[in-house]
């Protein structure tokens, strides 16, 4: 009985003492943001109510890429992007996308030239379409062999731009950081998506997202030596495979295209479309019976995605969690409450 008493007084205390502190559960400090990676910038009335209502208009807006050019062998600027819009109204961090080509051909002579050059167009960007900004992100997908070049172009960057300069990480290099090294910026941005293996295989797991793969690289997040924003995937893609390979893998052809009964079946699996004959669809040839494979990403996946990885995270105060990307599909799928319930487990 005595004991009964004892554990009862305990819950009680328990109870008042949960009352004067608030017993709150821990509110979630990040925020949300959207990528823009298309050549022409415009957007309609529902991706602009998303990223206005999910993202307080924070956009990760990519202005161009950097390649290799083999004729002239030299580096240039590519897809640069065409601004169609009024745009001082979003809060634009601008994202430049360079090959790790590019950084192979280089000499690390040539890097600070680089930088230059890319502080430069991006001012020109910037300043014709009256964007403020605070950082810039540069996305590159470096390797142990180019690692040096790359990170004193990142320095040189650094130095030119005087803006916060945060740098894409991919899983491998979380995972293999000893290897490939840690940038020389102020922030990462861990992309966590392409994770899979692109196969033919018809019950091979997702390659955009799966717990199993993802499984394999979250352990090392709480050594990684940068503090980290997170990108979580809101895009599909259909793998072509023809005769037990894979062809090619397609953004611009999704569930809609494949639903049409003219041209494809659904097999036995929901996801695997097989083509009922031969013809071009938007310029790429399917011909009878290949097989289409379609990857997709959905809310309960993103929050799969988003339960995984909040755990394994070391702390940071503010974190952004930008979704790739401001689609016109994503904008008809997905509501600003959606985005905001995914972006509060972090």
């Amino acid at each position: 009985m005595r004991q009964k008493v004892l554990f009862s007084v305990f819950i009680l205390v328990g109870l008042v003492s949960c009352c004067l502190t608030g017993c709150k559960e821990k509110i979630s400090t990040a925020s949300s943001a959207f990528y823009y990676w298309k050549t022409t910038f415009l957007l309609d009335k529902p991706q602009s109510a998303l990223l206005n209502d999910a993202a307080g208009n924070q956009l990760y807006l990519r202005l161009f890429d950097v390649i290799w050019d083999e004729q002239k062998q030299d580096v240039r600027p590519n897809a640069i992007v065409s601004i169609n819009q009024d745009i001082h109204q979003f809060k634009v961090i601008p994202v430049i996308y360079i090959t790790n080509r590019t950084f192979e051909k280089l000499t690390p002579q040539q890097t600070v030239p680089l930088a230059k050059k890319i502080n430069q167009l991006i001012n020109d960007i910037t300043g014709q379409n009256k964007i403020s900004y605070q950082a810039v992100q540069i996305d590159c997908d470096w390797s142990t062999g180019t690692r040096n070049r790359y990170f004193a172009f990142l320095k040189a960057f650094k130095e030119l731009n005087k803006k916060q300069l945060e740098a894409t990480i991919r899983l491998h290099q979380i995972k293999y950081a000893d290897r490939t090294g840690v940038p020389p910026v102020d922030k990462g941005l861990l992309m966590f998506y392409n994770m899979g293996k692109i196969s033919a295989g018809l019950k091979q797991r997702n390659s955009i997202y799966n717990t199993t793969d993802a499984a394999k690289y979250v352990r090392y997040l709480p050594l990684y030596q940068l503090p980290l924003d997170v990108a979580l995937p809101l895009f599909s893609w259909a793998i072509q495979i023809r005769e037990g390979k894979v062809i090619q893998i397609y953004g611009k052809i999704g569930q809609k295209e494949l639903s049409d009964t003219a041209n494809f079946q659904q097999t036995g699996q929901s996801n695997i479309y097989k083509a009922k004959r031969s013809f071009y669809l938007s310029g790429i040839y399917i011909k009878e019976n290949d097989l289409f494979k379609l990857e997709t990403v959905n809310r309960k996946l993103l929050e799969k995605a988003a339960d995984q990885l909040s755990k394994h995270l070391a702390h940071l105060e503010k974190r952004n969690i930008i979704y790739y990307e401001l689609s016109a599909s994503v904008a008809s799928e997905l509501e600003a409450k959606d985005i905001k319930e995914i972006s509060a487990h972090f």
